[in-house]
């Protein structure tokens, strides 16, 4: 009852935002791989919609108009996500997560990385942390898809409270170490951090922790690899090594990076094996929170923790890039059992 209750519940609130302008938006980008008429698509969107439980952007990213029905029912959606998050991650959980101190706090010894908050620091101690790093990121304490955030380049003219003061009044209290990422990364696009996401479901009962993506996110034109904003994605398989071409949010495919011209199919990921590693212990660390997407980078001396979210997107291959017809959603069934 409680899943059938989750899922009115959303449809409810996808019902009440439903916007035809973007309704039509996603359509016309489905038209770069299917002749369909747009009314076609539209109404076949809508049907997709109620009975695979599927948002309209997936229907445009995972190229749903070339698949039969039994392919359809394969994919993983949003809204599926959405439910897996509501049952099983708590609200501790999502706290303990979206809050950068709380998370830089109980994450310490994992993150590999230099983080501290203004609040919890001096202008002495800020002063010592600026004099390590001479890169440095502003951020607020909550947020999501690197929004708010800031880069500073530290000098010896950088005075600590004036620092202080600039980053607080844009509501900034958590200053990051810029983190250089190891030269593989950089060479595939050197203006961004390129990450891994690996999407874990912990099993509470057996301590384990099922793998149910694992995705190479690349930047493309900005200083975050973020897919909202311009970055593509690939898959990676079990070595860490990425299988399919990447693609961006207007279904744009890439074999090779635009701006490097390094290849993106065969890409390998450097020090794999310790990034499942990490995200292990990261999983068994957050029982409050079962389902959740790790965010990590790569620097020279192996892997970092950028964040880790409860309300992961979802990321499979897309058959007009890959020639995969068939969707993760048998993977999540296996592990979170829905």
């Amino acid at each position: 009852m409680r899943r059938i209750r989750v899922r009115l519940q959303y449809l409810i609130r996808r019902a009440r935002k439903l916007r035809p302008g973007n309704l039509v938006e996603f359509a016309r980008t489905v038209q770069g791989v299917s002749k369909a008429p747009l009314p076609v698509i539209i109404l076949d969107m809508l049907w997709c919609s109620v009975k695979y439980d599927m948002a309209f952007r997936d229907y445009a990213v995972w190229d749903i108009r070339l698949l039969n029905a039994r392919e359809r029912a394969t994919w993983m959606t949003h809204p599926k996500s959405f439910r897996i998050t509501k049952m099983y991650n708590t609200a501790e959980g999502r706290a303990k997560l979206e809050d950068k101190r709380r998370f830089a706090r109980e994450y310490a010894d994992l993150l590999g990385r230099e983080t501290i908050d203004l609040r919890d620091v001096d202008d002495a101690e800020l002063a010592a942390f600026l004099s390590r790093h001479s890169k440095v990121l502003a951020k607020p304490n909550e947020g999501h898809g690197g929004g708010g955030i800031d880069l500073h380049e530290v000098t010896a003219q950088t005075d600590a409270a004036s620092f202080r003061a600039a980053v607080t009044a844009k509501g900034q209290s958590v200053v990051d170490e810029f983190i250089v990422q190891h030269p593989d990364m950089s060479a595939l696009y050197p203006d961004a951090v390129n990450t891994v996401r690996l999407i874990t479901f912990l099993d509470t009962t057996t301590d384990s922790v099922h793998l149910l993506a694992a995705v190479l996110r690349i930047g493309n034109g900005d200083v975050i690899d973020n897919f909202a904003s311009g970055g593509m994605f690939t898959m990676l398989d079990d070595e860490g090594v990425a299988m399919y071409p990447g693609v961006d949010k207007n279904s744009n495919v890439y074999r090779e990076h635009p701006a490097t011209g390094t290849p993106i199919v065969g890409f390998p990921v450097p020090m794999y094996d310790r990034v499942l590693d990490l995200a292990a212990a990261l999983a068994r660390r957050t029982p409050e929170a079962p389902y959740v997407g790790w965010d990590i980078a790569l620097t020279p001396a192996g892997p970092v923790v950028i964040e880790g979210n409860h309300n992961s997107s979802v990321f499979q291959p897309k058959p007009s890039a890959s020639g995969v017809r068939t969707g993760l959603l048998p993977v999540y069934q296996a592990a979170v059992g829905f």
